[in-house]
């Protein structure tokens, strides 16, 4: 039977991989991109070959779905699992191909199309124990998407499970995914409205046995710097170069301290996300995040106080500095009612781990729909090196977290 999921996860992982869904910060529409809706429009056929009748697809690009529950004599909680259709616009993801190595051997893998591309598992500690599992990876120009579709195909995956196991007694069990989670914007009021769920699991993450009940805060800054432009026959003492005034700033955010790359556990970071535009005007884009507010809030003071600075350097220019908020810790409000993460952690531990409750440096869907008011921690779906070309996941974890879906599903019920 183990082998019978596998290779229904595995077919249905590799499909899903292959459409490209990319999302996009810049665009204004919902959901952000079109491309989206391929896979949207196609999880709502799947949703109802499997029995999943009212599934449908919403104007602002969510499917929703109800696998109905099978115990009348009592009133038993709607549980949701979601997960995102789109993947990270920060690499390449069209025309993935998904590469699966059966019964990996342990060795390096070397992603064909750009044999510099090398997966190592003395580089990857949770790969080192896969000899023999399926790893499926990209090509090597390309992310893999397991972020998050693996989310998506587990979800499938549970929607079988439940249906060929009616022992297990289950109230309503929603299924939702999202659009445009990379980009902070798959959860809205509409769908917060459309949802009908009293608690909620994200799929995504990586570990397995990792359970996220914490995530950072997130705030967006936005820096405007206007100079002054006139050609370069003629700027002596009159050029205001907003691109020398934007790395002015950049530099002076200190690195060593409050970058991604040199920050770890719960220390927060300013993270320089895009820069755009030339001599006459810049843009800057910064991800500011801590687990605490007030950390937050140092962040954002920082950043306004070095404009302010490279401002005085230069008065000819105009600097503004505009954050606006993102999402914040689940912590916050999982504290006040935890059983979902408690009934998560007893799934985990029947399934055979040891739960790691992990304070996750990044956000999910999650976090928007706790701070909104579906108390919903966040399950594994296996994916490691995300957002680029030697993303893996391995299938034998893609079915661990179906398994633990059920028991939860088993466990509301009780």
């Amino acid at each position: 039977m183990s082998e019978t999921r596998i290779n229904t996860l595995e077919e249905r992982f590799v499909r899903y991989c292959k459409v490209d869904t990319q999302s996009d910060s810049t665009s204004p529409t919902a959901p952000s991109t079109p491309c989206q809706l391929d896979l949207s429009r196609m999880m709502v056929e799947e949703l109802k070959n499997v029995g999943i009748e009212d599934a449908c697809l919403t104007d602002y690009g969510a499917v929703f779905g109800t696998l109905p529950g099978n115990v009348k004599d009592k009133k038993i909680p709607t549980i949701a699992f979601v997960a995102h259709v789109d993947t990270a616009p920060s690499f390449h993801a069209e025309g993935v191909k998904p590469i699966v190595h059966h019964n990996w051997d342990g060795n390096t893998i070397v992603l064909p199309d750009d044999p510099a591309v090398v997966i190592d598992p003395e580089e990857n500690p949770h790969l080192k124990g896969k000899k023999g599992e399926d790893i499926v990876t990209a090509s090597g120009t390309t992310l893999l998407g397991a972020d998050d579709k693996a989310g998506i195909a587990i979800i499938m995956g549970l929607i079988d499970y439940l249906n060929e196991h009616p022992e297990i007694p289950r109230g309503d069990v929603r299924i939702c995914f999202t659009p445009d989670e990379e980009i902070g914007r798959g959860v809205s009021d509409a769908l917060m409205k459309d949802i009908h769920a009293d608690f909620a699991y994200t799929l995504d993450g990586e570990n397995p046995g990792d359970l996220v009940a914490e995530t950072f805060s997130a705030d967006q800054a936005e820096v405007n710097i206007k100079g002054v432009s006139i050609h370069t026959c003629c700027a002596k003492d009159r050029l205001v170069n907003a691109l020398y005034l934007a790395s002015k700033i950049i530099e002076l955010l200190p690195k060593h301290r409050l970058s991604p790359e040199s920050t770890e556990g719960r220390e927060g970071f300013i993270f320089t996300e895009s820069i755009s535009g030339n001599a006459a005007e810049v843009t800057l884009k910064l991800n500011l995040r801590d687990f605490e507010l007030e950390g937050l809030e140092d962040q954002a003071k920082l950043l306004q106080e070095t404009c302010a600075l490279v401002a005085k350097t230069e008065p000819r220019a105009r600097i503004t500095c505009n954050i606006r908020p993102e999402y914040r810790n689940m912590r916050y409000w999982l504290e006040n009612d935890m059983r979902p993460a408690d009934i998560a952690k007893k799934a985990y531990i029947d399934e055979g781990f040891i739960p790691n409750m992990l304070a996750f440096r990044g956000g999910t869907d999650g976090s928007l729909m706790t701070e909104k008011g579906i108390p919903t921690p966040n399950i594994f779906c296996g994916m490691q090196n995300p957002h680029g070309p030697m993303e893996w996941v391995s299938l034998q974890d893609m079915e661990k977290a179906m398994l633990i879906c059920a028991r939860v599903v088993g466990y509301w019920a009780e």
